[in-house]
């Protein structure tokens, strides 16, 4: 499996890449093959503020529909629109094509509280 150094992790399988006061946001590789073929993404929270922890949409894949939780306050400003067509780009590169929202971070010290690589692969018990 692979653990992006230069990412920050939740616990509920979620990471985030910040890049200026904007990040990405998608699904670890962990959670992804633990779901199985991802068929379907629902994001219906773009332009709202979504609390840290809370739902901003869900993954469906074929053996389960899964909540995604926000890792830190923010803004969703975008979708990953190529995630309608070809949702399986979660599972074939999940911390690159596969991303799934775009968002305005409220406050970027936030993100320092997240996992590292190191404590994410120990929680996973890779």
């Amino acid at each position: 499996m692979n653990f992006p150094a230069e990412l920050k992790y939740t616990r509920d399988h979620e990471w985030i890449r910040v890049e200026g006061n904007e990040a990405y946001i998608g699904i670890t590789d962990f959670a992804q093959r633990e779901l199985g073929d991802i068929v379907y993404i629902d994001i219906n929270t773009v332009g709202d503020e979504v609390g840290k922890d809370e739902v901003f949409g869900t993954v469906e894949a074929v053996k389960t529909v899964s909540d995604l939780f926000m890792p830190v306050t923010a803004t969703v400003l975008e979708f990953n629109a190529e995630l309608n067509d070809d949702p399986e780009l979660v599972n074939s590169d999940p911390y690159g094509k596969g991303w799934m929202v775009k968002v305005s971070v409220a406050d970027l010290d936030s993100v320092d509280g997240l996992l590292s690589a190191a404590a994410y692969q120990e929680l996973v018990g890779a």
